[in-house]
């Protein structure tokens, strides 16, 4: 049975009884709805925590989906459990991927800013500033993208930007 059906929740409940009928009224071929209702346990199972069912039914979902966009929120959502689960390289390589199929998917620039921001915090703390500088670098370059499409979010960064001299004058 899958995840959404098992359900105790009413919003839950609620909102996979939405689903499903959006489902059978949606003109998409049955390879689209079964890669959604792959997804959409993906999303439950990440919700409640149980990081490797989720990674399991996205990659199904994976196999299935061709629209270029739905990936795109697929392979987001695979990196950020791969982020909770501190595997940084792997979580930066599907946020790329993420990207290569939606580059105005902001969520996921923010998300690769915050690592490398992460990681030049770390290689500061061991002493390394070249390396620190060049992360807060790579950081900036992908906060000044979200930003640029997103001018009235990620304040923090911008604050951040700014304080540090990273912000450009474009922005």
């Amino acid at each position: 049975m899958p995840r959404t059906q098992r359900n105790d929740n009413f919003i839950d409940k609620s909102f996979t009884v939405m689903a499903d009928l959006i489902l059978k009224v949606l003109p998409a071929n049955k390879k689209a709805k079964e890669a959604f209702v792959y997804y959409r346990d993906g999303m439950a199972a990440q919700a409640d925590g149980d990081y490797a069912e989720a990674l399991d039914n996205y990659n199904e979902a994976l196999e299935l989906e061709e629209d270029p966009y739905d990936r795109s929120y697929i392979f987001y959502n695979i990196a950020l459990i791969h982020a909770s689960n501190g595997e940084h390289e792997k979580a930066l390589n599907y946020y790329h991927e993420s990207l290569e199929t939606n580059p105005r998917l902001i969520q996921a620039l923010n998300n690769i800013a915050v690592i490398y921001h992460y990681q030049g915090e770390r290689a500061k703390e061991v002493g390394d500033n070249d390396g620190a500088e060049a992360l807060f670098d790579q950081a900036a370059d992908y906060w000044r993208r979200a930003i640029s499409i997103a001018p009235n979010n990620y304040l923090e960064a911008q604050n951040w930007l700014k304080t540090t001299g990273r912000m450009h004058e474009n922005f």
